[in-house]
């Protein structure tokens, strides 16, 4: 079995990764079930699947018809492998240290199981120990006052949304762009504050507002600052609302060199109230340690769009949680509901469904795209596989939408490309401040499905420089030069630079170069070049790095052929990236394959929330 193993490593079905492991498990057991077990358990998680599900594993499908697999060919199909595994030393039920974990006909590698299990041990406690306003008349009050009634007669999902975060120790607010996530999340938060103020008037409660990303914290201390100051409350209510996020990372305290953070269960985060913003970012280890450096006592409140593309690492957590978003409500909790908004919600009760629902929210009205938005309408159909509305939608004349099919797609591109980058690379020349760079270059993105390839990021970061300097506004050699835009791609905590962040290189008078970051407070920092941890330039940057990012305009390139990368969740992703504009490039054929191709992590914490 370890020679067939190796084999697939070297032609790259599995991973080099993959077959290592399964050659240490070799150590304590020559069975062939358990090295192939071993070897694809690993290969899931380098999928972004927490876990091996043995009923729904087809072997052949998952490796090929290749014709080194006799070994393979010999093992009994995976739905027969958990009588043979319950009984070998490296594989255990979580009782005790083992490799794997074998539970409910899902094998796992030990740690994420244990990041499952806490996961749902957390959100179950929370579920089961929801608060109960001292005074529901109060807290309506409150509510009408910061959530005024609509004319057009329909639910207040946001009203709705906030009655829910505030009944719950552990909630989510999810919905589609423009639904007015950081809306509903300010006002409640102002509840919040309220509510304690009339409990001991000398504490507001400790806010802290976090994002998985430097670019999603900035957009969220932005959104939120804006927000407050819209509130209809007091000066002290607003005033104790903070409007500064941070990374997840800096908010656990990241210790150089390990893995472990400064914040877990010994040494809980000093909070009240936690907010966290584009939720479906964060994978299920990040997430475990998240829920154990929560105080018992503190309020999370989730933010994010189950819809997205999940995390890039193991797991879907946001997705997990959201599975049970439209099942509708209990009594007790529709009564209670009620009774806070006054909204008829009867249609939304149901007498079955874990407990978990009770805690979720979806917005359902989109305040930024009305119902003649192309980028709109093209996001729901796409999100709902919809593809004779996609190909309608395609060929309707709309004004923020237009679909590129031609054969010069690349001529196109590079126009819109251009188009997009000159406004900051002229300011830039006109010497405006780096703020007002900064703030335009945020305007306009080309994001791509893949990274390698002629339609992938290192294809088009090279044609659209080369482009750029034909036409002057950059220069045609050097690997920094004024203008160079930088992406951080890994973690420096004592740079408090993180994946994600974006700046722009500036050539001083000294003719030294600058790169320039934005900082949460809406000021600007430079750094040397040479300072830097690891990075790349992004005339064009991938979906996936995109997220918790809008640009007024986007460009979206898909490759013109298939690739499993392609899916439902990315397209919508990427579409749902642009606020006013969208120029897509697709040939139709790749379109209807992304649209037909939902992502499905396999995980085991849905089943396990109660």
């Amino acid at each position: 079995m370890l020679n067939t193993l190796k084999h697939l490593a070297e032609i790259n079905i599995i991973r080099p990764l993959d077959y290592h492991f399964a050659r240490l498990l070799a150590e304590q057991s020559s069975n062939p079930v358990v090295l192939l077990a071993a070897a694809l358990t690993s290969r899931e998680l380098g999928n972004g699947h927490t876990c091996l599900h043995l009923g729904k594993t087809d072997l052949f499908h998952t490796l090929g018809a290749n014709r080194y697999l006799d070994a393979i060919k010999r093992c009994p199909p995976p739905n027969q492998w958990a009588r043979i595994l319950q009984d070998e030393s490296a594989i255990g039920d979580g009782k005790q240290a083992t490799p794997l974990v074998l539970d409910n006909g899902r094998l796992y590698l030990m740690r994420y199981w244990q990041y499952e299990m806490a996961i749902a041990h957390r959100l179950n406690n929370s579920s089961h120990t929801p608060y109960t306003p001292s005074n529901a008349e109060n807290t309506a009050a409150i509510l009408n006052r910061l959530f005024p009634e609509q004319d057009d007669g329909e639910i207040n999902w946001q009203k709705v949304a906030a009655a829910v975060a505030a009944s719950r120790r552990v909630s989510v607010i999810s919905g589609g762009p423009g639904t007015g996530k950081t809306t509903t999340v300010t006002r409640l938060l102002a509840l919040l504050v309220e509510q304690a103020l009339e409990e001991n008037p000398d504490r507001p409660p400790v806010i802290r507002l976090t994002a998985p990303t430097g670019k999603a914290a900035a957009r969220l201390t932005e959104s939120i600052g804006t927000a407050r100051w819209k509130l209809n409350c007091s000066k002290e209510v607003r005033y104790a609302i903070t409007d500064q996020a941070t990374t997840l990372h800096r908010l656990l305290g990241v210790i150089p060199g390990r893995t472990e953070f400064r914040h877990n269960r010994d040494n809980p985060l000093h909070l009240d109230v936690l907010v966290v913003d584009e939720a479906s970012m964060i994978d299920a280890s990040l997430m475990a340690r998240l829920l154990d450096a929560l105080p018992e006592t503190a309020r999370l409140i989730f933010l994010g769009d189950r819809d997205q593309l999940a995390s890039v690492e193991a797991g879907s957590v946001l997705g997990d949680i959201c599975a049970n978003i439209n099942s509708g409500y209990s009594h007790q909790q529709i009564k209670h509901l009620q009774q806070l908004t006054g909204a008829n919600l009867m249609t939304f009760v149901s007498g079955q469904g874990p407990a978990i629902r009770d805690s979720l929210c979806l917005l359902r009205k989109s305040y930024r795209f009305d119902a003649n938005s192309g980028i709109g309408q093209l996001a729901r159909a796409v999100n709902n596989g919809d593809l004779p509305q996609v190909e309608a939608v395609c060929q309707a004349k709309l004004d923020d939408l237009e679909l590129a099919y031609s054969e010069d797609i690349q001529k196109q591109l590079l126009q819109t490309a251009v188009d997009g980058y000159r406004p900051y690379l002229e300011a830039m020349q006109d010497d405006k401040p780096a703020e007002d760079v900064l703030d335009m270059f945020d305007q306009f993105q080309t994001l791509c499905a893949l990274r390698e390839g002629k339609w992938g990021v290192a294809g088009l970061n090279n044609t659209i420089r080369s482009t750029l300097a034909r036409k002057g506004l950059i220069p045609e050699e050097g690997i920094w030069y004024h203008g160079r835009p930088v992406l951080i791609t890994r973690n420096d905590p004592a740079l408090e630079l993180y994946n994600g962040d974006i700046g722009i290189t500036f050539r001083r008078e000294d003719g030294r170069f600058r790169v320039a970051f934005p900082t949460p407070d809406g000021k600007v920092r430079y750094l040397l070049p040479s300072r830097l941890p690891e990075h790349e330039t992004v005339f064009a940057m991938t979906v996936h790095k995109s997220q918790g990012s809008e640009f007024r305009r986007v460009s979206l390139v898909l490759p013109d052929t298939v690739s499993p990368v392609l899916t439902r969740e990315l397209l919508y992703t990427g579409i749902t990236r642009a606020k006013k504009s969208l120029v897509l490039f697709s040939k139709p054929d790749i379109l209807v394959s992304a649209v037909n191709h939902p992502i499905e992590r396999v995980t085991g914490l849905a089943d396990r929330l109660l």
